[in-house]
């Protein structure tokens, strides 16, 4: 596929200068010697709730750092670092795990703490979906951590999205061999699982050209998602498999229950999808929803208003996990995956992609490695060389609206990596691991760990910004006593209200 001229002649400054991006961070907090933190959300970063740039993830240790959604590449990665100030300044000596295959885990999976957001309905209800989610997958694949690039370009419809998210699937393959930085992990976290990794030294297991372990087979995988068979030719198929997923009970979850033998909560509901966000996938169509309205729902009726990247590994040599170069290469490759023919997906071709981001994801700096392309092998290094070439007249557009060559030298860095992939993230984080005799995956991440909270300390912080984050911690934690105070119906009673299918549009 290559970049549809007239498309590429649309791109007005105008529409330029509106493209948006914006950022979430996913990050452990662990202890000064690298376990995880079992400490509570800390009070002075507010609350987890409502904060709009500071909450938790799955864990109640998972820290998920926010962006707003910013014209310029260093307006976003400049409020990412602020964030960063503001909790680092406000953990103790805990850190931010800067890998994203965790820290040593408890033996125990119930000692990792879930999220806690109050006493409201909707609090409760974040918590249970947590509790479901350990039941139905372990608490240890959920304290994967990433980055999710959210994008989104004035002027583009609903199919149009879909087009490009089609495109995206089909070449993601070349962000995971990029970005890819995950190709280690603890050998506590592959205990008791048929893993198919490689010993390095006595405490880390490995892949010697593994790209991003994180989305294969030990990470955000899901055998029963599996079976769902998503299409994204349009919003009605995407939406008509996910309200499927969201009503339809799951043998296996309706054996969980959705209590135990003594009445306690284990899960929102027994359908396969509790909610959406438990839908894995390399990118997301999205839209901002209103207060108590159900995404799908939201995407029903408005239609998509951007797109969420989910495929991203933190970066352990960078100290906010993200750089500029790498979001200017997402831009383009967005980019080019909207101004590109996208011709409809098929279950053939569904299942292939699935294929080649596993191979990529355990294999991708393999010499001579093939992918699928229509049912033929095709040098992986060609296929990515094509996609980052056709990207070259995007990234000229974009150096002329800005006055700059920041788009052409992230495109070169992107393309000299394609050719030298012992320069990638993932073949550092090896190299790392095997040179001067070697260290641990725990002993590597927790030095970077260190390292990135001084980097991040050392950065410009002036009073304003101290006095700015402080007031929007006590405003979350005054909202979060609000909504609390407004609570009225019985938890059962939200509970069955929110996962109705009635909730869900048509």
């Amino acid at each position: 596929m290559t970049v549809n001229q007239n498309r590429l002649r649309a791109l007005t400054p105008t529409l330029l200068g509106d493209m948006r991006r914006g950022i979430e961070k996913e990050s452990l907090r662990v202890d000064a010697a690298g376990r995880l933190a079992h400490t509570p959300h800390p009070a002075a970063l507010g609350s987890a709730l409502t904060h709009p740039h500071i909450t938790t993830d799955f864990s109640e240790s998972q820290l998920e750092l926010i962006t707003g959604a910013h014209r310029r590449p260093a307006h976003t990665l400049d409020e990412l670092r602020r964030v960063h100030q503001f909790v680092y300044r406000h953990v103790g000596n805990e850190l931010l795990w800067v890998s994203s295959m965790p820290c040593e885990l408890p033996e125990d999976d119930h000692d990792i703490p879930l999220g806690q957001y109050g006493t409201s309905n909707v609090a409760q209800a974040k918590t249970l979906y947590r509790e479901g989610l350990s039941w139905r997958y372990g608490r240890r694949m959920q304290t994967i951590s990433g980055i999710h690039y959210n994008w989104s370009l004035p002027g583009l419809t609903t199919d149009d999205y879909f087009a490009l998210i089609r495109n995206f699937r089909r070449h993601s393959f070349v962000l995971l061999l990029l970005f890819g930085a995950s190709p280690a992990l603890a050998r506590s976290f592959g205990a008791g699982t048929e893993h198919g990794l490689q010993p390095l030294g006595d405490h880390s297991l490995y892949l010697p050209h593994a790209t991003s372990l994180r989305m294969g087979r030990l990470g955000y995988q899901s055998d029963a998602q599996a079976e769902l068979q998503v299409s994204y030719n349009c919003l009605d198929n995407y939406a008509a498999s996910l309200h499927g997923a969201l009503t339809q009970a799951y043998p296996a979850y309706e054996t969980i229950g959705l209590r135990g033998p003594g009445g306690q909560w284990r899960q929102l509901s027994t359908s396969l999808l509790q909610i959406e966000n438990e839908f894995y996938g390399t990118i997301r169509p999205k839209r901002v929803i209103r207060p108590g309205e159900r995404p799908l729902h939201a995407l029903r009726e408005r239609g998509v208003e951007y797109v969420e990247v989910r495929c991203m590994d933190l970066n352990p040599f960078i100290d906010i996990g993200i750089d500029d170069a790498t979001v200017r290469l997402l831009d383009l490759f967005l980019l080019h995956c909207s101004l590109s023919d996208s011709p409809p997906d098929s279950p053939a071709e569904i299942a292939e992609l699935a294929h080649n981001q596993q191979t990529v994801a355990a294999r991708g700096r393999e010499p001579g490695l093939t992918l699928l392309k229509g049912g033929q092998a095709i040098a992986l290094t060609d296929w990515a060389a094509q996609v980052l070439q056709q990207c070259g007249v995007i990234a000229e557009t974009l150096d002329a609206w800005e006055g700059a060559d920041h788009y052409s030298r992230a495109l070169r860095a992107a393309q000299a990596g394609v050719r030298e992939p012992d320069t990638l993230p993932s073949a550092r984080v090896v190299h790392a691991l095997t040179a001067g005799g070697g260290r641990s995956h725990r002993e590597l991440s927790l030095a970077l760990s260190q390292q990135a909270r001084d980097s991040v300390l050392a950065s410009a912080w002036s009073a304003d910004d101290a006095a700015a984050f402080a007031a929007c911690a006590a405003r979350s934690l005054a909202e979060q006593a609000q909504i609390e105070a407004a609570d009225t119906l019985p938890f059962e009673q939200f509970r069955e209200d929110y996962v109705s299918p009635a909730r869900l549009g048509l």
